[in-house]
Order: C-alpha cells, then structure tokens, then sequence
C-alpha cells in the first residue's frame, strides 16, 4: 500500500558548502518528504554538530553512511530513501550500499566517476528494483519543461542546430582566495574522476541538451583546455555534437570565463521556429518564429498557453519569481511520486527525472570527451597568413 504519511528521507554529506542545504529545503517544500536522519560528513564531529543543528535526534545522526544503513534497516520507522550529496569519488560506493539495503536513492551527478562503475550501478538499480535519480536541477525549470514539450509536439519542427553553454568565472584565479576552498576536490582528479569542468558543469548541459530536444548525441569532438597552470584538470571546455537525426550542436563549458555566474543557457534551432532559455533569468522561454515577432513565454500557475508539464511544474502565479529551489524540488516531488508507487506495487511507463540511464550516458560523454581530446582525431589546419 502506498504511504499514509510524508516519506523519510537519510542525507549522506551536506555538513559543508550550500548544496546540502538547498537538498533539505527542496525536499521539504512540498510537503511530501521529512528529513530524519543522516550521516552529514565523514568526520563523526561534525556529523552530530550538523545533525544538532537540525534539530535531530542523536540517535539518527551516525557517524558513517555504513552505521545509517544498517540502524535504518533495522527500524520499522526507518528512512524510505537516501540523498547522497558528497563529492563524486564517493557516490557510487554509498549508491551501491543502499541499493543492495533495500534503499531508494537521490544521487548528485555525476553519478559515478567511471564508466565501468556506471555499468555496475545501472545493473544494480535493475537487479534491486529500486528507484535511483540523478540529480540535474536544471531539467526541474518550468520553462525547460515547457521547450521539452514545444519541440515534442512538433512547434519548431525538425531539430537542426543546438547551442548549449554553461560558462562560470570561478575558477580564473586563485580560487582559494576567492572563498571556495571547500571545491579544491574538484582539481583533484582521483576525487572528481579525472575531469573539473565537464564533470562539474559539462555534464549539466549535456544532459539539459538531450533532455530538451528528446535526441542523443552520437557522436562528438572535444577541445578541452587548462587555462590557470596550477589546476591538473580542464577549466575550458569546446565540443561539437552530432544528433541522431543529423542535427548539429555546440557545448562550451567553461570555469575561466570571468564575471560569468551561472550562465547555462540554450538555444535550438528548427525547421519552423527557435527557443531560447537562460538559467539565470528561468521564468522566460524565448520563441523565435521566420515570419512574425519573436515571443516572451512566461511562467504562472494562471498561465493557460502553456503546456501541461510546464503549469504542473509552477507553484505561483505569473509575476512571482520561482527559482533554482523550487526546481530541485519538482526532482524531489516526482521522485517522491515514484516510492510511493513502488510502495503501492505500481510503476509508471516513464517518471520525469533523470534516471541510472541518464547517469550512463554523461559518464559516457565525458570519457568521450577526453577520449577525443587524446586522440586528436581531427586535425588542425593552420590558417594562412
């Protein structure tokens, strides 16, 4: 039967930096879901002192991820599911110990750091039958669903270009003078998996590119850069796509473009028509026609013209900013629709988060990426004088 109640949700990481916090408040805005226990660092220190923060009891804070699966096992008010918001080297160890408890899982990207580990992680979420989403945010936008939906029911046409970008400035300089010394793991390519850039923000546009448009990249060429000589991994990504209809795209994923906060944007290009969108202006999807003015598509509850998943996605009236929370917590809602359908004996044709099959693919495309960038397959011709 399905839960008469909110479900329980255990947090592995989060003691530091701000994602473990937008993790808790995304998972709680709805109503659906109740932080009860975690494992909030790997220090048992700071594990209690962030659980006491909380307000938890101390029972439920535990010292390690291993003591949370198993005490949570053992009680008849255990968690449902665990979010695991740690740095990448440790998401498929933890992943693969809740599958295997009988825990459904939350994971940030990218969900493994090599490809060989994503194979055993997707067997793993078949063999157990269990729910397993990647968290990309970015596909929770309102407006993002809304292009998804345009370009589905054929509005612009057959897909022809794409142009996906994801520049950030934070990485241009001393980094660890700029106040984010807790990423320095990100540099560190046994604990990021052998990428910075793409594995940090490349992965995002891929997966956002292929989400919108419907269609998978087959094949792609990378010109991957270390711009600042003290970082061992890329900080400047390029990278032309082919899609499987015959379609043409463009990535540029970058940490040392300065001033650029969070500039993921998109633009794609059809047969009848365009869209455009940015994540740091999220309520506003631009459509691009040949024979008339392009239009503003807004968001709000009140907004009829847009399509079913966009309104389903949007909690307020048009001219009330909904943001990068709120984006988390539409993953968080249809997650949450999916264990109570497990629990209920029931399973959906399709759920609308990112699945262990999206988490494949992004660690496909950054071993495609590097794959590319040491075979130099495309030779460079020098321009003449």
């Amino acid at each position: 039967m399905a839960y008469p109640r909110k479900l329980r949700m255990g947090l592995v990481g989060g003691a530091g930096g701000f994602i473990g916090q937008v993790h808790r408040m995304a998972a709680a805005l709805d109503g659906e879901i109740e932080l009860v226990c975690g494992a909030f660092s790997s220090s048992p220190e700071k594990s209690r002192a962030a659980g006491q923060a909380l307000y938890l009891p101390p029972e439920r804070v535990y010292a390690s991820y291993r003591e949370m699966l198993a005490r949570e096992q053992a009680r008849t008010d255990g968690m449902d599911f665990v979010a695991i918001v740690t740095p990448n080297y440790l998401h498929a160890e933890i992943a693969m110990a809740a599958l295997r408890a009988g825990f459904h899982v939350l994971c940030e990207k990218p969900m493994t750091t090599d490809l060989a580990a994503a194979e055993q992680m997707a067997r793993a979420v078949a063999e157990t039958g269990r729910h397993f989403c990647l968290m990309h945010n970015y596909s929770g936008y309102p407006m993002v669903k809304e292009a998804r939906e345009r370009i589905r029911s054929g509005a612009i046409g057959d897909i022809r270009k794409v142009l996906v970008e994801y520049p950030q400035g934070w990485l241009a300089g001393d980094f660890a003078s700029a106040g984010v010394k807790h990423q320095s793991w990100k540099l560190d390519p046994e604990l990021s998996g052998g990428s910075c850039c793409l594995g940090d923000i490349g992965t995002h546009a891929f997966h956002l590119t292929e989400y919108v448009t419907g269609l998978r990249v087959t094949e792609l060429c990378a010109d991957l850069s270390a711009f600042v000589d003290y970082k061992p991994l890329e900080d400047d990504a390029n990278l032309l796509l082919h899609f499987e209809n015959g379609a043409r795209g463009i990535l540029y994923a970058s940490q040392v473009s300065i001033n650029d906060e969070n500039s993921l944007s998109f633009r794609i290009y059809g047969s009848k028509g365009g869209l455009e969108w940015h994540q740091e202006e999220p309520n506003t999807l631009i459509a691009k026609w040949p024979d008339r003015p392009r239009e503003t598509v807004r968001t709000g509850s009140g907004n009829a013209y847009l399509g079913k998943t966009a309104l389903g996605a949007t909690r307020i009236p048009a001219g009330h900013p909904e943001g990068f929370v709120e984006a988390f917590a539409n993953i968080y809602l249809e997650f949450a629709r999916a264990v109570r359908e497990h629990a209920a004996g029931k399973t959906s044709a399709a759920y609308d988060f990112p699945s262990v099959a999206d988490g494949l693919r992004e660690v496909a495309f950054i071993k495609a990426a590097w794959d590319s960038q040491r075979s130099r397959t495309e030779k460079w011709l020098p321009f003449p004088a």
